[in-house]
């Protein structure tokens, strides 16, 4: 993709994994506070979520510098996966290790673009 843009700095991060537990809207909440913490981003909204019978959660969190998505499924696997964009630089490797650790995943697959 070419670069409209070189001089706004971009940055995306997705992060998947699985889970041993379900993961509810205070969980959602509660993880994307903390990872603005984690990686020292502006909260400038308390996070949202939102439960469709059909998909699953959804959590949302507005930064400064952008923000993160977040979505789980209980069905047809415990399965999560995270978005996240900002124009101010983070650490891929603390997002992953952070969002590793908070769900006690049993893996996790991420791609940084």
């Amino acid at each position: 993709m070419r670069d409209l843009a070189p001089e706004i700095h971009r940055q995306r991060l997705v992060v998947e994994g699985l889970c041993r537990e379900p993961i509810d809207a205070a969980a959602i909440r509660e993880y994307l506070s903390a990872l603005s913490k984690t990686i020292d981003m502006l909260e400038l909204l308390e996070p949202v979520t939102h439960q469709s019978p059909e998909f699953g959660w959804a959590g949302w969190i507005h930064w400064e510098t952008s923000g993160a998505h977040f979505y789980a499924w209980d069905v047809p696997r415990l399965f999560f996966s995270v978005d996240v964009y900002a124009c101010k630089a983070f650490s891929a490797a603390a997002v992953v290790e952070f969002t590793r650790e908070w769900f006690d995943a049993t893996d996790v697959a991420f791609k940084e673009f």
